[in-house]
């Protein structure tokens, strides 16, 4: 008998409480929590966290990234406008609950930079207010909201490093063949190259940051070998020392001294998180953390005495759980979990395999099968099953274990899932995100095949009924899917995927520019004839005539990495052509969907279009469209129950 619906809302609403973190001085805490339906920060003091009040009052789109200033008077977020990734940075004194706008401009993109506890009324923040391609880094004190320039960007740099006295000491510099320069400055006061990466080591390669006596710069490393270590610098001497290195992974997370800030354990992740402990004095704390419950544990949070420290656990089949942990006593305090109404969900566990690609690459996956679906709680089904392939976007960026609202739901709704570390992925060596150059639509989406394959050889899915699924890279994906092999998959869902690898490049962001070698080296040279012959070629545009199967596509009108563009394209050509395609746009998101508003009214839609072609459950759309912005500019009748649920007619913007 199939498991109960899981609501949406259970799965996509707004969670009660995420991001929890400890003030510097431990007296407080801090989380985000949804205050009138909108993720807003709010502050309790750490012995009465029942008391805890909103200290920011957004009514629209919701905060979602903060962190303490040194000065524990203050919260620091950063917040765009309707997804168009123009970052101001604002400080909340807590005293009063003034809020002070620190980066008080137009179209401007403000990246704060770590804080130190040198200057706790201070912070550094890269602003590309004179140059729209280039940050230069400005000293803001959060008090008066007094601004100075530190660094001047004349040389091109994507990144900065500074030390605790907020002296830049690094610079990194893409190189016009790909790779990069890191630079420092000299006495005079000119920068002067350190080490030359090359491109085969650009994405696994990268400073982490200074120790607090600025003598030691601590590192990502893969020039050695093929798996990024990490490694210590002796700034003064050049001298190096690996810490730590995993033949399988790269270095993914790092604990760090609250005061030295020197790393005390670092995190490797293969196919599952495996945490390798540098500084013994944590030891005996690190073991106890592992095992106080089950599931993936982080500290993601010290008060700077080093006692208090906030403990989260994921489980794939259960919410995140929060704990104060005093180092001092040993003592686990309980604080709330993120989503209670998960506790009595019906939700399904996520199995890891390893499945090998055609030319031998060995590919990471996930795969969620309905509950009930296998005999004795194996890891295959009974019978082959409907299923979606979802891949990931970036594509430098990788999937894990864990708790995952799209695995839950479309298992919930009777679909086997799938998710693909496919060639590119990051975590898992030079040589695999390396094979992955030039290889859109090429390799890449060979790696996707042959799971696909796998999975049907295995009896896990049923071959006429995979759906392709993804956002952003995930989206070129699933519209390369139905293009390129349009017989494979039953249907797509494409959420801000580019449509034309040409107009991509062509339109990345202006702060984009000081890496836009690197993409040309790993996507295709659009300032070649052969780099443009290859990128028209593994465009889905190319090959809309191709199409044979239904796709449904969500887009953000202020998207600045995948213009809208990408997919009216698309959606036009395939209407010229009388292909059926349903298109939602939305006027007031960007690159993904910030909103659970519009969150939840995508996944009504995609659930029902899933269901018409692929067979399995869907919850109606009832409500779920209450909030959101969606237009359906086209394809209403795609969408089962669409049309009764749309208050408006469809418009343009």
């Amino acid at each position: 008998m199939p498991s109960p619906i899981i609501p949406r809302k259970v799965l996509f609403g707004n969670p009660e409480r995420e991001m929890v973190t400890v003030s510097r001085d431990g007296s407080r805490i801090a989380y985000l929590a949804p205050l009138e339906g909108v993720l807003n920060v709010w502050v309790a003091p750490i012995d009465a966290v029942q008391d805890a009040a909103p200290v920011t009052r957004d009514s629209h789109r919701g905060i979602r990234f903060y962190f303490w200033a040194h000065n524990t008077d203050f919260i620091i977020y950063a917040q765009d406008r309707d997804g168009d990734e123009n970052w101001r940075v604002y400080a909340v004194d807590l005293r009063g609950g003034e809020t002070r706008d620190l980066t008080p401009y137009d179209s401007v993109h403000a990246v704060p930079q770590p804080p130190s506890p040198r200057f706790p009324n201070e912070i550094l923040i890269g602003i590309n207010d004179r140059d729209p391609q280039l940050h230069d880094i400005h000293r803001v004190d959060i008090l008066s909201g007094e601004t100075s320039l530190v660094t001047r960007n004349d040389i091109g740099a994507s990144d900065f490093v500074a030390d605790f006295d907020y002296n830049v000491r690094l610079a990194r510099v893409s190189l016009p063949e790909g790779g990069s320069r890191l630079l420092a400055p000299s006495e005079s006061g000119e920068w002067e190259t350190l080490f030359e990466i090359a491109s085969e080591d650009d994405l696994t390669t990268f400073p982490l940051g200074f120790d607090a006596d600025g003598r030691r710069l601590y590192m990502q490393d893969s020039r050695a070998h093929d798996t990024s270590a990490l490694v210590e610098v002796d700034f003064d001497t050049g001298a190096q020392r690996e810490l730590a290195r995993d033949p399988k992974a790269d270095a993914a997370a790092y604990m760090l001294h609250p005061v030295t800030h020197r790393p005390q354990a670092v995190a490797f992740e293969y196919d599952r998180v495996r945490w390798q402990v540098l500084d013994e004095s944590i030891a005996e704390h690190l073991h106890r953390i592992e095992s106080h419950s089950e599931g993936r544990f982080s500290v993601t949070s010290c008060s700077m005495d080093g006692r208090i420290w906030i403990v989260e656990y994921e489980r794939d089949d259960g919410p995140k759980t929060f704990y104060l942990y005093d180092s001092q006593t040993a003592v686990f305090s309980y604080l709330f979990s993120n989503r209670p109404d998960l506790e009595d969900a019906p939700l399904a566990p996520m199995r890891s395999h390893v499945v090998r690609a055609r030319d031998g690459l060995d590919l990471v996956i996930y795969c969620t099968l309905p509950m009930d679906s296998a005999e004795d709680g194996g890891d295959r089904p009974s019978q082959p099953l409907p299923a979606v392939l979802l891949v990931h976007g970036g594509p430098w960026g990788r999937d894990s274990w864990g708790y995952d609202p799209h695995h839950q739901l479309l298992a919930n709704r009777g679909y086997a899932v799938i998710s693909v570390n496919f060639r590119g992925s990051t975590g898992f060596g030079k040589r695999f995100v390396n094979a992955a150059n030039m290889e859109w639509g090429g390799r890449m989406h060979e790696d996707l095949i042959d799971v696909v394959e796998w999975a049907v050889a295995e009896r896990i899915a049923d071959a006429d009924r995979v759906a392709i699924m993804g956002g952003s890279y995930g989206g070129y994906a699933a519209l390369v899917g139905i293009t390129f092999t349009p017989e494979l998959f039953a249907c797509a869902v494409d959420i801000v995927g580019p449509s034309n690898l040409l107009t991509l490049l062509d339109s990345v962001p202006p702060y984009w520019k000081p890496m836009i070698s690197m993409l040309r080296a790993r996507v295709g040279d659009d300032t070649t004839e052969e780099g443009r012959r290859l990128l028209r070629e593994r465009s889905p545009l190319t090959r809309v005539d191709s199409i044979v199967r239904p796709l449904l596509i969500g887009q953000g009108a202020n998207d600045p990495r995948v213009k809208r563009a990408e997919s009216d394209q698309i959606a036009q050509a395939m209407s010229e052509r009388g292909i059926p395609v349903a298109y939602a746009l939305y006027p007031d998101e960007g690159h993904g969907f910030a909103r659970p508003e519009n969150t939840l009214s995508f996944i009504a839609i995609a659930e029902a279009f899933l269901a018409r072609w692929l067979g399995g459950r869907s919850e109606p759309i009832g409500s779920d469209f209450d909030g959101s912005s969606i237009q359906i500019l086209a394809g209403a009748d795609q969408i089962p129950g669409l049309s009764e649920s749309l208050r408006d007619e469809p418009t343009e913007s």
